[in-house]
């Protein structure tokens, strides 16, 4: 960079050619990064701010390229010693990975569709046969193809039309999530030449076979803000938008009902939804009101012969109750219950079947599957009997069946796509991923669930899995990864590349930390807007239980989370840095009280209901006590390792280059810091799944490192 303080820079310097007890000596001849500081003063509420890497904020200043540059020469030459281990771990687990993999058919409108892969390559095929598996096989869509000549590759949002004829699809090569929608003839395999930019790659067909609904964003702030119509053959110059959402706390979307009777435009706030509709058949008409939008009023709409079946907390039903309405009285004064409000049950969705209504629910942390006949004869819960276990319904694209799929696994058992027959309760696996090492024997692995006392008293669950033979002895290394923000649960699962980690000795715990809706939706509301600090504190106790109870000790913990979970390892770690030796923060969203006030950058008005909005004194003096870089301190931190995408669309890449920047200038200690960002890819990471594998062999190469294991 152009300016250097002296004093400063020397003394980082001469930190990071000092050697942690517990670490290996990183290469000194590495050069290690440090960012000019240019002042600049943020005001609001009579408050400065001083923000020394503001001017980060421009990835068009070749300053900022050069300043992320250093950093990646810096982590590359810093792990040089590591390249052979990442790249023997990298193979390790791309060996348990069935390669020419397929996943479960499905049956829609006359026609089988599969996604499978083949061996060595890294992207998807998409085909199609018709009447049975047993007819030849259309490609639809080979994306390893498609990703010729393009770092980063991805399809989304495929539609076929009624006729089966066109298939609508989303291209997007920057990872900045603004998608290209096109259309192929699947009867010729033309790629028609209109392309719409600037969408969320998603579309839905009218019945009429040549009318496309689309989601538009708003070029900077990427919000989805408008729905158009499209006529196949005319320039996306001539479509028309039919729905704009001007609150720009709302998104908007639009998709078709299972009964394909129905197109709907919905706009969701953190804590509203709003729904129009159209008859599917008549596409030029005008969408009708479903029914106003209300504040705190949130539900998810379905439609089943002659009713529409919502899903929603109307009149303070927190964890959610089902009602109906008829399709000509849509009205929130025609509501009727059909499933009443449970205090200790979350439930999560339907699924409608001709003669079967299917409801996903939680409870006590654990997911649970209903089945009840229309008719009432029939009522029960599918059995699941383990404590650490993740089940959900899947594709049900049908009415007339009694078949219901649904996935199952745990900590322990690799994942299954099950056939449940609704009326004599047989099942059938059609699937159970294979991993592929021979060695493999999932009794080899023990997984539990443990309940650590917050500093409010409050119980928080654990997810636990390691390998036999382990014992509570302090000393065993234990990765405790965390989420916790917009009600997302981190459900346990099977994962084959945790294996790697389990086999050399590593604990894997997963803190179902308030935030999330583990326990319900009262579980998310006490981790949020005013009471965000819970998620931290419970996370920070989940690590001082594991401590007390010697599943592992200060030198031997880390921790991981990604974005919303970024934050949560900023804030962890100004608050208790003691309690671990090494976290991995992937792409981080650590500068709160900046973002949340700049309402250009994308999702900052959408997610004012999360965190508050910062506009108002009292959420900001709240959110500047725990926002990581408004936080970062003259102290020791622990090892860390910081990645993110240039082209990040969700957590912007300055937010972690700032934070790092701030930390190399005021950290006291000697350990490792290490920020590495993906000059070619956005908030996901690298598109194909081997690269992926790539990326997560480095994060598990940096605490093997630390734990001086070396193969």
């Amino acid at each position: 960079m152009k300016q250097l303080i002296p004093i400063l820079a020397l003394s980082i310097i001469f930190a990071a050619s000092c050697k942690n007890e517990n670490t290996k000596m990183i290469n000194t001849d590495a050069k290690l990064p440090v960012a000019e500081k240019k002042p600049k003063t943020l005001s609001i509420h009579n408050e400065d701010r001083v923000d020394n890497y503001y001017w980060m904020n421009d990835k068009e200043n070749p300053d900022v390229i050069a300043y992320l540059n250093a950093e990646n020469e810096y982590y590359e030459e810093s792990t040089s010693h590591t390249k052979e281990f990442q790249n023997e771990l990298f193979e390790e687990m791309k060996s348990r990975i069935k390669e020419d993999d397929s996943s479960v058919p499905y049956k829609l409108n006359g026609y089988w569709y599969q996604v499978r892969y083949e061996k060595g390559k890294d992207y998807p095929i998409y085909s199609r046969r018709k009447g049975s598996m047993d007819a030849k096989e259309e490609i639809m869509f080979d994306c390893n193809a498609m990703a010729e000549g393009h770092a980063y590759f991805n399809l989304g949002g495929l539609a076929v039309s009624p006729d089966n004829t066109y298939a609508s699809f989303g291209i997007d090569t920057v990872s900045r999530r603004k998608y290209t929608i096109q259309v192929k003839n699947l009867k010729t395999g033309e790629i028609l030449p209109e392309k719409i930019e600037t969408t969320t790659g998603g579309s839905t067909w009218a019945n009429d076979n040549k009318t496309l609904f689309y989601t538009r964003k708003d070029e900077q702030t990427l919000r989805s803000n408008q729905i158009f119509k499209h006529k196949l053959g005319d320039s996306p110059e001539n479509d028309v938008m039919v729905f704009e959402e001007k609150d720009e706390t709302f998104n908007t979307y639009v998709y078709k009902t299972k009964s394909k009777n129905y197109i709907i435009i919905g706009s969701s706030s953190t804590m509203s939804d709003e729904y129009r509709i159209l008859d599917a058949d008549k596409p030029n008409e005008e969408f009708k009101l479903f029914s106003e939008r209300r504040r705190g009023l949130e539900h998810d709409l379905a439609h089943y012969k002659d009713s529409f079946y919502i899903l929603t907390n109307k009149d303070d039903a927190q964890n959610f109750k089902l009602m109906k309405t008829s399709v000509d009285a849509t009205s929130e004064s025609n509501w009727e219950e059909m499933i009443a409000h449970r205090e200790n049950v979350l439930l999560e969705g339907i699924d409608i079947f001709n003669n079967f209504l299917v409801t996903s629910e939680r409870y006590n942390g654990l997911t649970r599957i209903h089945v009840q006949s229309w008719d009432e004869t029939q009522d029960y819960y599918l059995p699941f009997t383990s404590e650490t276990y993740t089940a959900k319904t899947t594709t049900n694209v049908d009415f007339d069946t009694d078949k219901l799929r649904y996935s199952y696994n745990s900590l322990t058992n690799p994942a299954s796509v099950i056939e449940f027959d609704m009326v004599d309760k047989t099942e059938t696996v059609l699937k159970e991923q294979e991993v592929q090492d021979p060695d493999f024997d999932k009794n080899n692995y023990i997984s539990e669930r443990i309940w650590a006392t917050a500093e409010d008293g409050t119980e928080v669950p654990v997810s636990l899995v390691y390998k036999k033979g382990i014992k509570r002895n302090g000393k065993n290394p234990l990765l405790q990864y965390g989420y916790g923000s917009y009600g997302a649960t981190m459900d346990p699962y099977f994962s084959s590349t945790r294996l790697s980690l389990l086999d050399r000795g590593f604990i894997y715990a997963i803190a179902h930390v308030r935030g999330g809706e583990y326990l319900g939706r009262d579980w998310y509301e006490k981790g949020k807007l005013l009471q965000k600090k819970n998620t931290f504190t419970d996370f920070i106790d989940v690590s001082k239980y594991l401590i007390d109870q010697k599943y592992t000790s200060p030198d031997h913990l880390y921790a991981m989370g990604g974005s919303a979970g970024g934050l949560l390892m900023g804030a962890v770690i100004n608050m208790a840095p003691e309690l671990y030796n090494g976290v991995i923060a992937a792409v981080p969203f650590v500068d709160v009280v900046t973002t949340m006030l700049d309402e250009s950058i994308p999702l900052t008005t959408g997610e004012y209901d999360e965190w508050g909005n910062p506009n108002e004194k009292e959420y900001y003096d709240y959110i500047k006590t725990y926002s990581p870089y408004d936080n970062v301190e003259a102290k020791a931190y622990p090892n860390l390792l910081v990645t993110t995408g240039l082209y990040d669309s969700q957590v912007q890449y300055w937010e972690p280059a700032k934070w790092v920047a701030k930390l190399r200038e005021l950290k006291t200690d000697d350990n490792k810091l290490f920020f590495e960002t993906n000059m070619d890819a956005g908030h996901g990471g690298a598109s194909g799944r081997f690269e992926a594998l790539k990326e997560l062999a480095k994060d598990y190469v940096f605490i093997f490192d630390l734990e001086q294991i070396s193969e």
